[in-house]
């Protein structure tokens, strides 16, 4: 099975392909124009070809908290739909929605999490395998299995952990 996760934004949007498991080996990634995202999963970009049976999406969306917000968490809602969409609708078989709060909980067990402390926890479920200061990232001449992941990667990687715990705590309780 694989996953495509997705954090999505009003402009770019990151997204990972990954081996759908707890600590996932990561297939593909980038940051995108969230419209051109749209139309990679429209045409099977993302998948190589035809998306078949065995792919899931999983995407972070917006929760509402009380607090007045802004037109870009809109836009960004708008892009959500659009993103889905694109992906064949939002059915529970292949489509799961994430809540950030989730993320927070899954790697950092603390809904204070900020971004740098999701980024630490993921880091520490990789190994240390290349080189550099900060191996599970390493270097160009000793890649980590973690190289080349910046900014909303990062985000769109504690998505496809969430999703993979949330699936197998699912698979415990049947």
């Amino acid at each position: 099975m694989k996953l495509l996760a997705i954090d999505p934004g009003p402009n770019q949007s990151g997204w990972v392909v990954t081996d759908g498991t707890v600590i996932p080996e990561i297939i593909d990634f980038g940051i995108t124009e969230t419209v051109d995202l749209v139309s990679m999963i429209d045409a099977a970009v993302v998948f190589g070809k035809r998306r078949p049976d065995d792919y899931y999406m999983a995407i972070e969306t917006v929760a509402s908290y009380g607090m007045a917000v802004g037109e870009s968490v809109f836009e960004t809602c708008f892009q959500i739909g659009k993103l889905l969409h694109a992906f064949g609708g939002a059915s529970e078989k292949s489509c799961t929605k994430i809540y950030r709060k989730d993320v927070k909980i899954c790697l950092c067990h603390n809904m204070r999490a900020k971004d740098k402390n999701i980024r630490q926890a993921i880091l520490d479920l990789y190994p240390k395998t290349g080189g550099g200061k900060i191996p599970q990232i390493g270097v160009k001449k000793q890649p980590g299995p973690l190289f080349g992941v910046s900014s909303h990667v990062w985000a769109a990687i504690g998505v496809a952990i969430t999703w993979a715990n949330q699936r197998k705590i699912k698979e415990v309780t049947k």
